[in-house]
């Protein structure tokens, strides 16, 4: 998946498993460049 964020793109993996590990999501939400905060649920 790619996301264009000031002039630049940002290509983010996108995994087709049923289950992610821990350190596999943590990265791939450090790689989207988003707050990790939009992924935890309140």
């Amino acid at each position: 998946m790619q996301l264009r964020v000031s002039g630049t793109t940002v290509t983010v993996p996108v995994p087709d498993h049923l289950e992610l590990k821990t350190g596999t999501l943590a990265s791939i939400i450090r790689q989207s460049r988003l707050p990790r905060a939009l992924f935890e649920q309140e």
